[in-house]
């Protein structure tokens, strides 16, 4: 969810007031007019030439008042698009983490390994999100669940660790593939994915894009790679066509960290018993609008006083 393809209102029957707001806007400005008194006597050309200016300023600002009601009664309906934690939810978002596993994962340009560095930010990351669900998906040319969201993370860390090429059942690099499946586990409780890799191939790009087009989760790419490398360019260029974040792993601490900061800012709708999903009331986002639109209606009157001639 957390997409445009989700947009509806809250309230939706408020919208039934349109029609009576613009009729009743339709009913002030018409007894409000001052001039209606002079418009059956007097031919409008007559009459426009007799109130220079006046009917541009009325209109503008009768103009404003029927935006600022249309706006109103479209604020009171609810526009939603995003799903928001339910508040009796006690379980934290979940992360699904993505280990590649193929032959080029064994290179040594990153000491002690590409796949043992990323098997040591993994042990990390599930240090930092001790107690909190955390899966696990190896992928090559296949992609296989090693575990289902779990609050042991000190497991996770395991599995990963002995994770290699060589258990892989088949070579390739199918993130696609990858994805798709952490997508899978994750549809009913939502949450984010993060992917350890060293490159992605150029002909990916489309084939990420559709996944994109279809799924909204999170997700965040952690690069194996020397910086300005050409895998590490490949995998920004992949990230694009995603919607991806791009994280160059660091000597320090600073990618992991990075990571789960932004991995608990994802969305998650979790329903609690009984209830459906909760959505984000956003309609509050009119009221800036609405002061504008108000300033616009307000007009300067002058007021003459008469004085007193001595006698």
């Amino acid at each position: 969810m957390n997409s445009f393809a989700d947009f509806h209102f809250i309230r939706p029957l408020w919208l039934i007031a349109l029609p009576i707001v613009i009729g009743l806007w339709w009913l002030v400005k018409r007894s409000s007019d001052p001039l209606r008194g002079w418009r059956p006597a007097i031919s409008p050309a007559l009459l426009d030439a007799l109130t220079v200016g006046r009917d541009s300023r009325e209109r503008w600002r009768n103009l404003s008042i029927l935006t600022g009601w249309i706006i109103a009664t479209l604020a009171i309906a609810g526009p939603t698009w995003k799903p928001e934690p339910s508040p009796f939810a006690d379980d934290p978002v979940p992360v699904m983490l993505i280990l590649k596993a193929s032959e080029s994962m064994d290179l040594t340009d990153l000491s002690p390994s590409r796949l043992e560095r990323a098997q040591l930010k993994i042990a990390d990351f599930a240090e930092e999100r001790k107690g909190q669900p955390l899966g696990l998906i190896a992928y090559s040319g296949t992609s296989h669940l090693v575990l289902p969201p779990t609050r042991d993370t000190s497991v996770v860390a395991t599995m990963a660790a002995n994770i290699s090429p060589d258990i892989m059942p088949k070579e390739g690099d199918d993130l696609v593939a990858a994805l798709e499946l952490a997508q899978s586990v994750l549809a009913k409780q939502g949450g984010s994915i993060v992917v350890f890799l060293d490159n992605i191939p150029a002909s990916d790009e489309a084939a990420l894009s559709t996944f994109r087009q279809g799924n909204s989760l999170p997700v965040h790419l952690l690069g194996v790679a020397m910086e300005n490398s050409p895998e590490l360019e490949a995998i920004r260029t992949a990230a694009s066509a995603l919607g991806a974040t791009t994280t160059l792993i660091a000597a320090d601490s600073s990618d992991v960290e990075s990571l789960v900061k932004r991995t608990a800012r994802a969305p998650v709708a979790v329903a609690a018993a009984g209830e459906g999903v909760r959505w984000s009331e956003a309609g509050w986002w009119f009221v800036p609008l609405l002061a504008t639109l108000l300033l616009l209606t307000f007009r300067r009157e002058e007021i003459t006083t008469g004085e007193e001639v001595p006698t």
